[in-house]
């Protein structure tokens, strides 16, 4: 058996590094936002997202004894034939669900399904455990109604870099509830080990988003906190995507060893020269992860699907 990093990348991306890494090249890198003071700031500078066409429908919904705010982009002409909940990135701090429309509405439209952005409540304000509480409110409330809201029983969770944490929180605890209505997670290189145990947690471990996130948390190994720790047994397949120069590479990797010895039918998949969020910005690796993507939840949630 061949283990090494380079097995994991598709041959066919090399060609898309050059230009890739051109983009880079003038955009710099650096950390988060160090501080409240700082996310403030950053908060405040941060652009009204771009519009979607058409509009989501925004609802508040009720799961659990929770009530948790939804976007929900159906399909325009077709019938619905799944639903993916899409949890945003930003660190736990940063970000909103109307930052997804434009990218949700198309997968929406390309692929003929519902897709729905979860507004979880932020920290430092909302601490753990807000913002996995109010994506279980969501996900609780789309296997209690997408048979009679949406006309389909096929259920996804996808994350974007904190959105991807959340989401397997989300799975592990419907798990434990009993409710087996997921049918395939995609995580896009989130964090998974926010405790600093590991030597990939440690690579982050001086982020200011961990400590506004766990707040108080006398114990960050909590696999509510940090999913590195769950049983992740029983979990829906999965894809990861990760680029290869993610500071949260390795992180990635020890949540994919992880999912593989639980038994989890796991694609995981790393793009050449690609940093962290990489499939946010225009770059033909970025766009090439998001058409694999849409090609694997096409599988699984599209009209083409099983």
């Amino acid at each position: 058996m061949n283990l090494g990093l380079h097995h994991l990348i598709d041959p066919r991306l090399r060609s898309l590094v050059e230009e890739t890494s051109e983009f880079y090249a003038h955009r710099p890198s650096g950390q988060g936002p160090g501080g409240w003071e700082e996310l403030l700031a950053v908060r405040a500078r941060l652009a009204n997202p771009a519009a979607a066409d058409p509009p989501p429908v925004e609802e508040v919904v009720s799961a659990g004894g929770r009530d948790v705010r939804l976007r929900i982009h159906e399909p325009v002409g077709a019938p619905s034939s799944g639903v993916l909940l899409e949890l945003h990135g930003g660190g736990f701090y940063l970000g909103t669900a109307a930052g997804s429309d434009v990218r949700d509405r198309a997968l929406a439209d390309a692929l003929g399904i519902t897709v729905i952005g979860v507004d979880y409540r932020l920290a430092p304000e909302h601490p753990w455990p807000a913002a996995p509480d109010d994506c279980e409110t969501a996900a609780l409330w789309v296997a209690e109604h997408m048979s009679e809201r949406f006309g389909t029983s096929r259920f996804a969770i996808g994350g974007f870099s904190a959105g991807s944490t959340l989401a397997v929180t989300t799975l592990v605890r419907l798990r434990d509830r009993g409710v087996h209505a997921v049918d395939a997670a995609v995580l896009r290189f989130g964090t998974y080990d926010l405790s600093a145990r590991t030597p990939a947690g440690r690579l982050i471990a001086d982020e200011y988003f961990i400590e506004a996130y766990a707040g108080s948390a006398p114990d960050r190994t909590v696999p509510d906190l940090s999913p590195l720790y769950a049983d992740l047994t029983g979990l829906p397949p999965v894809l990861m995507v990760v680029g290869e120069a993610d500071i949260l590479l390795e992180d990635n990797l020890a949540m994919a060893a992880r999912l593989s010895a639980a038994g989890v039918d796991l694609d995981f998949r790393v793009y050449p020269g690609a940093p962290h969020a990489f499939t946010g910005h225009p770059t033909p690796m970025g766009r090439a992860a998001l058409d694999d993507i849409e090609s694997w939840l096409g599988d699984r949630l599209g009209h083409s699907g099983a």
